[in-house]
């Protein structure tokens, strides 16, 4: 169902609105947008378009759904109406979840900016191998980070003599994850932002000529009966995944027991899916992957442009082995520019693309008030899904669905119109969250943002521990299986 704020004053997708260009770039018909109205109010301050960004990205991932909806159960496409405070609440989400009242840990200490002796840098050592890195790179001891500060002063003693980019380049050689903070102009002279200027927001493609995979066409949630692997971390591509699992999508997360993740993301990000453990570097274990695979309907990567590759796990490769099926690949920098295979996260984007110093004021770097970037992705990807399962309804096909980290940035700061300023009088988080009780305790979270009329209210189940659940698909309903069109 649609969630309304009665009495909230209303907006449309008009031709120039972010909305319109995104669902250009999906290949959406333009005449859906009527399907689209905003409501309510949010709370995303910023100096760039923020709020622009998400309910843009969350209006075309619901129009992705309503349409896919009407093509699989019949009728016309649902209105969709996209409320600013589930918005607002779903891009917090990461911040807000809850288990047992325990508040998430966000970011480690040593994942912040740094001034050194040039400029600032941006580090990312949430996790215990890039801080290991990042520690080894800048010669100071593996237990620095034990330090009551968490080995801050230690780190920011070497990093204020040392120049900004040189650190860039002497941390990613060490394996770890660190950007200079550049200015938009900056940006835009380095070959990875050239790269970026040129490419389109996202790309979707036919990578395969055989037929389409579906669920049987049928009243019910548009991804019911469908099956999606998710190889995707942190929180782009599982806001993708969480987002299909809404919409009716059997999702099983497959993680590698090698490779460390976070449970706070996770509850998060893991509402109505299953998440199981396989090292793809053992045989038993690829053995099974390939049997999930030859099921599945649709494939989320999130690793970098190659880091795959060794597994036969390339696009066009994945639709050689399943025909027609839909694959979805995310990524920090894109696949082209010097920096496609590098690792990334949100905030090393902001800091390399302008946005931090923009954010700042340009004294000083500053971060934008969610990571946007992420959550705007996700929904991008999630949307592209969706457009590529409706155009297999009538062209047939495999599909490829691209989305960036750094192309998102750069619609940011370059393809969105602020327009007037919302008044966030109004917006109250605590009617965007519910709660349920779960095994580990009280799971508070925020409700969805993808809306449309007839569509779902929540999912259908919370999500649990990371890694704990069988390597299977769930029995189709009524044993029915996909049909080639």
């Amino acid at each position: 169902m649609a969630h309304t704020s009665p009495g909230a004053p209303r907006d449309t997708a008009g031709p120039a609105s972010g909305t319109a260009g995104a669902w250009a770039a999906l290949g959406g018909a333009p005449a859906l947008l009527e399907r689209v109205t905003f409501t309510g109010a949010g709370a995303l301050p910023s100096r760039l378009p923020v709020r622009e960004l998400a309910r843009s990205a969350v209006a075309v991932c619901s129009l992705a759904a309503a349409e896919l909806a009407a093509l699989r159960g019949g009728g016309g496409v649902p209105a969709v109406t996209v409320d600013d405070g589930a918005v607002t609440t779903a891009f917090l989400g990461d911040r807000l979840v809850r288990v047992g009242g325990v508040a998430p840990t966000t970011f480690a200490p040593l994942s912040r900016f740094w001034r050194t002796a040039d400029g600032w840098v941006r580090t990312h050592a949430n996790y215990p191998h890039h801080r290991a890195r990042l520690l080894a790179a800048l010669g100071l001891p593996k237990d620095t980070d034990a330090r009551e500060d968490g080995g801050v002063a230690a780190v920011a003693a070497v990093l204020g003599g040392r120049r900004a980019r040189d650190v860039e380049e002497t941390v990613y050689a060490a394996g770890g994850l660190a950007v200079a903070v550049r200015t938009a102009d900056e940006w835009a002279a380095h070959p990875q932002g050239a790269a970026v200027a040129g490419r389109p927001l996202l790309v979707t493609d036919r990578i395969g000529g055989e037929g389409p995979r579906r669920a049987p066409a049928g009243p019910g949630l548009p991804c019911a009966g469908l099956r999606v692997l998710d190889l995707t971390r942190v929180l782009a591509g599982p806001v993708a995944s969480r987002t299909l699992a809404l919409l009716g999508a059997d999702v099983l997360r497959i993680d590698s027991p090698g490779l460390p993740e976070s449970q706070d993301a996770h509850d998060d990000t893991g509402l109505g899916k299953r998440s199981a453990l396989l090292d793809l570097a053992r045989r038993d274990d690829r053995g099974v992957f390939e049997e999930l695979l030859a099921s599945a309907d649709v494939v989320l990567t999130g690793y970098r442009p190659g880091a795959l590759d060794r597994y036969a796990l390339t696009p066009r490769e994945l639709a050689a082995r399943r025909p027609g099926l839909v694959v979805a690949r995310l990524s920090a920098w894109g696949r082209h520019g010097p920096w496609a295979g590098r690792r990334g996260f949100d905030s090393l984007v902001q800091a390399a693309s302008g946005i931090a110093l923009e954010e700042g004021g340009g004294a000083s770097p500053g971060a934008l008030p969610t990571q946007a970037l992420d959550h705007g992705s996700g929904y991008l990807l999630a949307a592209g899904v969706l457009r590529s399962l409706t155009e297999q309804h009538t062209a047939g096909g495999a599909r490829l669905v691209e989305v960036a980290l750094a192309q998102t940035a750069a619609w940011l700061t370059h393809g969105l119109d602020a327009g007037p300023a919302p008044a966030p009088e109004g917006y109250a988080e605590g009617r965007w969250l519910t709660e349920r009780a779960t095994p580990r305790g009280v799971l508070r979270h925020a409700r969805p943002a993808v809306a449309y009329a007839g569509g779902p209210e929540d999912w259908a189940a919370p999500s649990g521990l990371l890694g704990a659940d069988a390597p299977a698909w769930r029995a189709r309903p009524g044993g029915t299986a996909p049909v080639r069109g």
